[in-house]
């Protein structure tokens, strides 16, 4: 006997789980619904099986194929216009010439279908309907038949005065050939409404089968939830995957799970999964293949579909969350919230509850969201950040993401135009490296390949002709989880707003250039990036001058990039250096707060042991340095760059210094008494790096450890900041515990505070009246002088905050400029 299973349906009402798929491609337990039908056909020997498409036919095909590795014979049945139960039916006729069983792909059942066929067969019926009992029925087709089963009456979605028998209709039917005569061709036709109906007041031989068993029709967004609950209850002869631990707890293979996390069955527990520390998941949750569950996540009656990342601290409670998610720290997910796939809710976000949020939108950190987002993006502001593209690898940076992020960088090039590229040593920033190559090849463009060397080399390359662009991937120094692509252009500088913009509209539009097989890029693979570079550095500094100084190091490389090109560089000046850390190691590449730390006490003890002239912390990007001096006590960021100023006004020769808004007003001070001039900038990288590529600026730095000697290159570089403090301290003629004595810390204050980017340009409007009378500066948000001081209120570029900074005589005059501000924005956004 053959079985036609009817697949057509879209779903609307579980929208937004079915707004990119059909219905019964709907996972219950990480495989589709229509996948249990059919393992319920086969163990019934009905293996040869029709299915009836018509919303997203493709995905249904691409998954299922033929059917031959479940063990049964698919063929498909496609409608071009939706024709209802009856007439998909009606389109897959040439198929069915004998007695066969119709069945929905998208309910969820156990019923014995052996003893529904020989039912129909003993009571020799051209139509037999599965019935089950429901207490409520006002949702279902009620079918009313008297003792003998024979069929008497339909009611279709009464109401409860028509409500005579709690016997609804299931959707599963046994038919017979002949039915087709009530079948209409081409026409929208309904078993239920127009054909069973139509059959009966012929008089045609009708019953109805009261199964026992389960059955639930997974109609609506509370179906579904319940068929999960029901399923882990037991209720029906279908088994959750994996293996079943105590207290009712499913694990799939491969899945980690943490000692420490509190698991409370009944849970079902993906392949792959992973929960770590202090996370809880609570009974009735089940959490799809791949899904990362990070270190205090709560899980409870929810329900997350596979590859979706829950951050630290986020609590999800009753909610639908789709595939490819990545729900960030501290969110929280309320009760009947459903979450469409591929969304990213930001962090410290609050869905509340019963809100439904379609796929692929965006929800910006810290919003409060209320209402369903349908049609907004809600979101994607841009892909750049301050540095470059940055995100969680594998979740927000993926090889996809990259291959289309190249396609989109080469797209704006001319074809044949070389690139150069380079990663730090993780894993993860050489496979973004190599999708990012395969990108730029797939446009026409050449990739210049340096392999692992700190970002100032692939800037060097670029800036010396050797490509017209670069690309550097690496980590960030604090997070091993974070990649970060960075783009330069022809000059070594991070690419300009206009053309991140180009970028950022050939990545959303999807308007990528393709060539001709004759036309793909090269990769090439360069053998003397790093000499080059390091033979460009040598020739910017005064070389003699440093080696008759003999002057004894301690590097910390931080098992970086930089302990693969900055070594020999030293030794060519005839330093004596005491290496640290001076090997590659990925796992150690990244460092967290408390580890720079303990890195920077080891430095200063080594200083103090080797009687060293100073000691250098290099950040594994090879571009930010932090500072020991010569009796092993480290500098503070302000403090050191306030000591390049000094030093370079003294000896750097003619030219501007450089600084952010945020730097403390002894820059002036210092400058002043150098003759020298300070020309502020705005408080991004690039700002700094546009500056510094002026030709009457010499110097330029931040209070991140990072400095520009544009005298080589106008971008950061900690090789040439440390060989530019050599050159200096032999001017100079001092030790460094001695110059630093000049300079003391400046009173700062630094605090952060929400607020939404549509409230941003009336905040901006209001500090600007209130300060109308006083001086102010506008170079980046605004700034406002006051007695001995200033306070510096700037709009975050990535994220719904205000930055707020304040400098004074004492820090507790700085805090409550800054607390006076946070204040003044509370009582405008609230």
């Amino acid at each position: 006997m053959k079985a036609v299973v009817m697949a057509g349906g879209e779903g609307t009402r579980l929208r937004p789980l079915t707004s990119n798929q059909p219905k019964p491609m709907v996972p219950i337990f990480n495989r589709p619904i229509m996948e249990y039908i059919v393992e319920l056909l086969k163990s019934h020997r009905l293996t040869d099986i029709v299915v009836t498409l018509q919303f997203m036919p493709q995905m249904i095909k691409n998954y299922f194929g033929d059917g031959s590795d479940i063990g049964v014979n698919i063929s498909y049945a496609v409608e071009q216009q939706p024709l209802g139960t009856a007439g998909s039916v009606k389109n897959a006729q040439d198929h069915l010439t004998e007695t066969f069983i119709v069945i929905s792909g998208d309910a969820l059942t156990d019923i014995d279908l052996k003893k529904l066929i020989k039912f129909h067969k003993s009571k020799r019926a051209m139509a037999t309907i599965a019935l089950t009992r429901k207490k409520n029925p006002l949702e279902f087709g009620v079918v009313i038949a008297n003792e003998d089963g024979q069929i008497e009456r339909f009611l279709e979605k009464p109401t409860w005065g028509e409500i005579f028998s709690d016997t609804v209709n299931t959707g599963i039917y046994v038919l017979e050939p002949e039915i087709f005569s009530y079948i209409p061709e081409g026409e929208s036709v309904d078993f239920s409404k127009d054909v069973f109906p139509k059959a009966l007041a012929d008089g045609k031989p009708l019953y109805g089968y009261v199964a026992d068993g389960y059955w639930c029709d997974i109609g609506n967004y509370e179906q579904y939830v319940q068929a999960h609950q029901e399923l882990m209850a037991g209720k029906a002869n279908i088994q959750p995957p994996g293996i079943k631990t105590r207290n009712d707890v499913w694990v799939g293979e491969g899945a980690y799970i943490d000692p420490s996390a509190d698991i409370d069955g009944p849970v079902v527990i993906g392949p792959h999964v992973r929960v770590e520390k202090d996370v809880e998941v609570h009974e009735f949750s089940v959490v799809g293949s791949n899904v990362v569950l990070k270190e205090g996540a709560h899980v409870h009656r929810s329900i997350i579909w596979e590859n979706t990342y829950v951050g630290t601290q986020a609590h999800l409670h009753g909610c639908v969350v789709g595939k490819n998610c990545d729900i960030k720290s501290g969110v929280r997910v309320d009760q009947g919230v459903v979450v469409g796939d591929e969304c990213v809710i930001g962090e410290n976000a609050i869905i509340n509850h019963d809100v439904k949020i379609y796929p692929f939108k965006m929800v910006d950190s810290g919003a409060t969201i209320n209402t369903s987002i349908i049609w907004e993006t809600r979101g994607m502001r841009s892909l750049f950040g301050k540095e470059g593209v940055t995100g969680l690898v594998g979740v927000d940076i993926t090889p996809d993401l990259a291959v289309r992020l190249a396609m989109s960088y080469g797209t704006s090039m001319a074809k044949g135009t070389e690139i150069v590229v380079s990663s730090d040593i993780s894993r993860a920033s050489r496979m973004i490296k190599r999708a990012i190559m395969a990108g730029l090849n797939a446009t026409g463009i050449n990739s210049r390949d340096l392999r692992v060397v700190p970002a100032p080399v692939n800037r060097f390359n670029v800036h010396t002709r050797r490509g017209l662009g670069g690309i550097h991937i690496r980590i960030l120094e604090n997070d091993p989880q974070m990649v970060c692509i960075n783009f330069f252009d022809s000059s070594g500088l991070n690419l300009k707003e206009s053309d991140r913009r180009k970028i950022e509209r050939c990545f959303f539009r999807g308007d990528f250039r393709r060539v001709y097989y004759t036309e793909i890029g090269r990769e090439i693979y360069s053998a003397r990036g790093r000499e080059y570079y390091t033979d460009g550095l040598i020739r910017a500094i005064d070389a003699r001058l440093i080696s008759q100084s003999n002057f004894k190091l301690v590097v910390d490389f931080a098992h970086g990039g930089a302990s693969l090109t900055f070594p020999a560089l030293f030794g060519d000046l005839d330093c004596e250096i005491v290496s640290l850390n001076a090997f590659t190691e990925e796992s150690k590449i990244a460092v967290l707060p408390e580890s720079l730390d303990q890195s920077l006490t080891k430095l200063e003890q080594t200083v103090k042991v080797f009687k060293a002239d100073l000691g250098v912390f290099i950040e594994n990007a090879g571009e930010k340095v932090r500072i020991i001096d010569d009796q092993g006590n480290r500098l503070s960021l302000n403090q050191a760059l306030m000591m390049l100023v000094s030093l370079m006004a003294k000896h750097g020769g003619k030219g501007k210094i450089a600084v952010p808004l945020s730097v403390p007003n002894m820059a002036e001070e210092i400058a002043k008494n150098a003759e020298r001039t300070i020309m502020r900038t705005k408080m991004s990288r690039q700002a700094l790096m546009v500056a510094a590529n002026r030709r009457d600026v010499m110097f330029a730095g931040d209070q991140d450890g990072g400095y520009i000697f544009p005298k080589f290159m106008p971008f950061i570089d900690s090789a040439m900041t440390l060989c530019q403090l050599l050159e200096l301290l032999a001017k100079e003629g001092k030790p460094l515990s001695e110059i630093r004595k000049d300079f003391g810390e400046a009173s700062l204050a630094q605090k952060s505070i929400y607020c939404s980017w549509e409230e941003k340009g009336l905040v901006m409007r209001k500090l600007i009246e209130r300060a109308k009378d006083k001086n102010v500066e506008m170079i980046d948000g605004i700034k406002i002088h006051e007695d001995n001081g200033w306070v510096l209120v700037a709009p975050d570029q990535e994220q719904p905050l205000f930055q707020i900074y304040a400098e004074a005589e004492k820090n507790s005059t700085a805090e409550a400029r800054v607390d006076d501000i946070i204040n003044f924005i509370k009582s405008i956004v609230t």
